[in-house]
């Protein structure tokens, strides 16, 4: 009797549920919406915001922002060396570094903006994430102590191991995708 009952609960209970598709749920994002989260910069500097700095302003906003992880100069910190290692990606104790390994300046702007500082990713505005970058390629002998990165300047910064990278085939999309 009492499997019979609780058979009949659960047939009555299954009657009033009605299967969900994956479909009937959300909406199609909006423009502004997808705007929000497209913020990414390509290598060639496709996405690079409006805004600029100076590496003076840099300076100053490393020490406030990066320094405790990356040390006063971007050396000698708890986290990743970013300055030298020039000429050492061919040895056996390579320093893989913005100035020795990083192939763009343009998604070194990206990274920053995005993922740094380290407790408050993506904190930094526009003219900040530029000046970071700016001080940061001075550091690194790329960019003169009096230099200033923007939308138009950034692409045109020739890094040290800009054709370091060897392509893979199967990772080359064809033009038409690069739209």
């Amino acid at each position: 009797m009492f499997l019979h009952k609780l058979f009949l609960q659960i047939a009555l209970a299954s009657s009033l549920v009605t299967p969900v598709l994956a479909e009937e749920f959300g909406r199609p994002a909006r423009p502004d919406e997808i705007e929000l989260w497209d913020i990414d910069v390509r290598s060639d500097g496709k996405g690079l915001p409006e805004g600029s700095g100076t590496v003076a302003q840099g300076k100053a906003i490393f020490e406030d922002n990066c320094s405790g992880c990356h040390g006063t100069r971007g050396q000698d910190g708890i986290k990743d060396r970013l300055v030298g290692g020039q000429g050492t990606l061919a040895s056996e104790n390579p320093i893989k570094t913005v100035g020795s390994f990083w192939p763009y300046a343009t998604t070194l702007f990206d990274y920053i903006h995005r993922a740094m500082p380290y407790q408050a990713p993506g904190s930094l505005g526009v003219d900040d994430t530029y000046a970071v970058a700016a001080y940061l390629l001075s550091l690194n002998g790329i960019l003169p102590m009096d230099g200033k990165l923007d939308k138009q300047s950034l692409p045109k910064v020739q890094m040290p191991n800009r054709n370091g990278f060897v392509p893979v085939p199967e990772f080359d999309y064809p033009q038409s995708h690069h739209n």
